[in-house]
């Protein structure tokens, strides 16, 4: 079965912009570019039948395009041996309001809240072995000051994931367009 996602795609150029920040920590797996995005809700294994609801139930999410830029970089978890490193997402509230459409629509055929708080952010690579405080402070230092270009979001997709064991491999099972104006016409 597979586990199912809903995130926003990258565009190339910005996927480009990323490459810079892909060497010298160590041991880790940098995430190939169509493996990056960004994930707004994670929704989990679904059987074909509740998947199929799934994509129902976010064709009914509304939101306008909205332009978003990636800064900063960091770790999960915050606290504790580094497991993912991470390159956030400046704050945009119309990005926050998506995400609780999503989440409303969810929650409206029964899918639990996630546990954990919403950090926009994009996985550059998955920590396979320990690294030293030193190395990964570093890393997060020297590149700190990274900054995407603004980039327009147009449309998020319903993906699904299969574990390979090269990593996950993303299938977009539902596309959903954000529409200009939407959010004036409904007052």
């Amino acid at each position: 079965m597979p586990r199912l996602f809903v995130a926003l795609p990258l565009p190339g150029r910005i996927l480009r912009s990323l490459e810079p920040l892909e060497r010298g920590l160590g041991d880790v797996r940098w995430l190939t570019p169509d493996q990056q995005h960004l994930t707004l809700r994670f929704i989990g294994e679904l059987d074909q039948g509740r998947l199929d609801e799934v994509a129902e139930a976010l064709a009914l999410v509304e939101g306008v395009p909205l332009e978003l830029r990636l800064e900063g970089l960091g770790h999960f978890p915050p606290r504790g041996e580094p497991r993912v490193l991470w390159v956030g997402v400046a704050r945009n509230p119309e990005l926050a309001r998506l995400k609780r459409r999503i989440d409303r629509a969810l929650a409206g055929m029964g899918l639990p809240p996630e546990g954990r708080k919403f950090t926009p952010h994009v996985t550059l690579a998955r920590i396979r072995g320990p690294l030293s405080p030193d190395r990964i402070a570093t890393y997060l230092m020297r590149h700190s000051l990274y900054r995407s270009e603004p980039f327009a979001v147009s449309d998020f997709h319903l993906f699904s994931s299969w574990l390979k064991p090269y990593g996950a491999e993303y299938q977009i099972e539902a596309s959903y367009e954000l529409v200009p104006g939407l959010d004036e016409a409904s007052g």
